[in-house]
């Protein structure tokens, strides 16, 4: 929504985005940049993909953002050890002015992917104001979590990705950037090409701090993130460093983002269990086809209904049709409809809650992975079930949040997401 049209004493604050001093790998002290880039946190498969990744290159930046320890504490000093030990020897340094930062992703083989926007530190506000919208609930010890890292590396160590709806003059902005040579340019292993441009012109950044004033954004990945910022903010007198939080911003307008689902992996629970427990309060149908054959019975059935995706002994099990009775049961009265239609919300309240009774925030019980396939194979791997559903409608998301309604929690996956390790920012710096 832009909120602009009110007179200027009056005006609500819209997106304030700050120029930094990013803080970047030196090409010359790296094995490559994208050897030391990584997917987000939470988008990296554990363990595999963590291996893989501290393996890519010793500055692997998942060193930073997921450092293995014991505990929370011993975690968090070692990633604020790393990157003290970083800085000294030159392997990350600042850029000597402060910049907004034109990021571009370029897909490989024609797929039709380019995605620009623009990353710097907004201002963080709270929800009453409008400005930032978040579509989904977040889970405490996850933001502790992160709240924890930042504090000890005094560092917002990567941006999340908001969304709005502009097409106007920060985007012209960022197209004249583009035409300028990048600071880096790297292609990541999944065939990405990642460019980005330092914005220092004092002419461009006026008009683009000016567009931005009158636009709100969606939080399209990275809701703890955003809590977190909240939560620093919070903790601290203002004005202080915890005032502004790193994050892109694209322009829906101009590059619409795809959506995809988040699925789940229930460790402990077999299939041939999740089946029985369901009974008939869902219909059933058991299909022997590869994945890509049972994704596209799942699109099919999710256009006429509630339906889930339920794989880990081998074959997949299509959910749909769920029982009417068991819905007015378990959905909570209150919401839109909307939102009481959602897979996810059915998925939350009538499977996990009322027929499997596993409860949602419990990494014990509950894992939340982007990657379909290897949601299945971790669950075949695991003799767990995984739970795969299909993605919901950007404009039905954006809604909701106007409304402001929450999502269940990781309700869905926005991309192309940030490169993690392009661009750092360090509140002392």
């Amino acid at each position: 929504m832009n909120i602009a049209g009110h007179s200027e004493a009056t005006a609500p604050r819209g997106l304030e985005l700050t120029p930094f001093r990013g803080l970047r790998y030196d090409p010359e002290r790296v094995g490559s940049l994208a050897s030391v880039t990584s997917p987000p946190y939470d988008v990296v498969v554990r363990p595999d993909g963590l291996h893989h990744l501290q393996d890519a290159d010793p500055y692997n930046i998942v060193r930073l953002i997921l450092p293995q320890a014991d505990t929370p504490e011993v975690r968090n000093e070692q990633a604020a050890d790393t990157l003290r030990r970083w800085l000294a020897a030159g392997i990350l340094a600042p850029d000597p002015v402060p910049a907004l930062y034109v990021y571009e992703q370029q897909g490989a083989n024609g797929d039709g992917l380019l995605q620009r926007g623009v990353i710097g530190a907004l201002r963080v506000s709270e929800p009453e104001e409008g400005v930032v919208l978040p579509h989904e609930d977040v889970m405490e010890p996850v933001v502790a979590d992160r709240a924890g890292l930042m504090r000890a590396t005094r560092a917002n160590l990567e941006p999340l990705l908001l969304t709005y709806r502009g097409d106007g003059a920060t985007s012209e902005a960022i197209e004249r950037t583009a035409k300028l040579p990048p600071l880096l340019t790297t292609t990541t292993e999944d065939g990405v090409r990642h460019r980005l441009w330092g914005l220092t012109d004092p002419a461009e950044l006026a008009v683009v701090r000016r567009d931005l004033a009158r636009h709100q954004a969606l939080i399209a990945d990275g809701h703890h993130r955003w809590a977190t910022y909240r939560l620093l903010r919070a903790e601290q007198p203002s004005p202080g460093p915890w005032d502004l939080g790193l994050v892109l911003l694209v322009d829906t307008a101009r590059y619409p983002l795809r959506v995809r689902a988040i699925h789940r992996l229930l460790h402990g629970l077999p299939v041939a269990d999740a089946l029985a427990a369901v009974g008939d309060l869902f219909r059933v149908r058991h299909l022997a086809v590869p994945l890509p054959e049972a994704l596209e019975a799942l699109a099919e059935a999710a256009a006429e209904g509630n339906a889930f995706l339920l794989a880990g002994d081998g074959a997949f099990h299509l959910l749909d049709r769920p029982d009417p009775a068991l819905l007015a049961r378990a959905v909570p009265a209150g919401h839109p409809p909307a939102w009481r239609s959602l897979d996810a919300t059915v998925l939350h309240t009538a499977l996990l809650d009322h027929i499997w009774h596993i409860p949602e925030d419990s990494p014990a019980h509950i894992a939340y992975i982007h990657d379909t396939a290897a949601t299945v194979a971790k669950a075949e791997r695991g003799g767990g079930t995984a739970v795969l559903l299909h993605p919901v409608r950007e404009e039905v998301v954006r809604e909701l949040a106007r409304q402001g309604v929450t999502m269940p929690r990781k309700s869905t996956s926005f991309g192309p997401k940030p490169a993690s390790g392009l661009v750092l920012r360090v509140v002392d710096i």
